[in-house]
């Protein structure tokens, strides 16, 4: 009996990802007919990428509904956007990339695979974590705003140009269904693909390779990870120094020192792997009673 109540510890966040994909991607009619669901749960977005062209996406990605609010001539600001990356990244910081994410379950199934010569990060490690941040000033907020057609509207840069959860999940599905999508597929789609294959190969060998390196929406709840109300608190009189939590640390981090690192996805690997129970689980409650006592 403990076993099995180990082994559903373990797995607890792998059912997690997989009924949340489930349901914030299960408009079944959807898939069937190669079309997109428009109906009003479109107007609210999920906390992880969703595309909108997913045909079983039943709501939308923040990160496109930022880039549409940018890229429009009529309007430049969205206080539910705001108040969207706020609320959700105060409350739970990159916990959203590590429980809630479709592509991050992707990349956890693949990295799944036994394959030899695994690796947590890719060479050049510290300078490549810098890069989703650049994506997200560059392509998500600048590009939009500042090139624009003859009409004033912006681009969705890096949906357009860059997004593997948008092309597995959205435009691989579509140009199967539709024929006509399929005899005008050009370059674009084709490079999307090439990046999306890197992104999938890559995920085999290294830990979640999209989420440490290009993903603007892990950049946004990772700036407020380190002030979210769901965090992590080390207790420096059990801990023994024993680097066991790093070992388990699928995103590399010293837990010790970095236990609310702006990398840090709340994966929980080093809440198992700590034999001191030196790490728990924080939040507000948590937090005000340890200030009072």
């Amino acid at each position: 009996m403990a076993e099995k109540i180990r082994d559903l510890k373990k797995n607890i966040r792998l059912w997690v990802q997989m009924i949340f994909a489930a349901v914030t991607n299960g408009y079944a009619a959807g898939f069937l007919k190669g079309k997109i669901y428009t109906g009003p749960w479109k107007n609210l977005c999920v906390p992880g990428l969703s595309c909108y062209s997913c045909p079983g996406a039943l709501g939308s990605c923040p990160i496109g509904a930022l880039q549409a609010v940018l890229g429009s001539r009529n309007y430049r600001v969205s206080f539910y956007l705001l108040g969207f990356f706020m609320v959700i990244g105060a409350m739970f910081g990159r916990f959203v990339c590590g429980w809630l994410c479709p592509f991050g379950l992707v990349q956890d199934l693949l990295h799944r695979i036994p394959v030899p010569f695994k690796r947590k990060n890719l060479p050049g490690h510290r300078v490549l974590v810098r890069i989703k941040y650049v994506i997200l000033a560059v392509f998500v907020i600048l590009l939009p705003i500042a090139v624009t057609d003859f009409l004033g509207q912006g681009q969705p840069w890096f949906c357009k140009y860059i997004c593997p959860s948008g092309t597995l999940l959205a435009g691989i599905p579509l140009v199967l269904s539709n024929l006509s999508l399929r005899s005008a597929v050009g370059w674009l789609f084709r490079w999307k693909v090439l990046i999306l294959f890197f992104c999938v190969a890559g995920a085999v060998f290294y830990y979640r390779p999209f989420c440490k390196y290009l993903c603007p929406l892990g950049a946004v709840y990772g700036l407020l990870n380190p002030i979210a109300f769901y965090r992590y608190e080390i207790d420096a009189e059990k801990c023994t120094g024993c680097g066991r939590c790093r070992e388990a640390c699928g995103m590399d981090l010293c837990v010790r020192d970095e236990a609310n690192s702006r990398e840090c996805i709340r994966c929980g690997a080093c809440l198992r792997a700590c034999r001191q129970s030196a790490i728990r689980r924080c939040g507000p409650q948590t937090r005000q009673k340890g200030r009072t006592t």
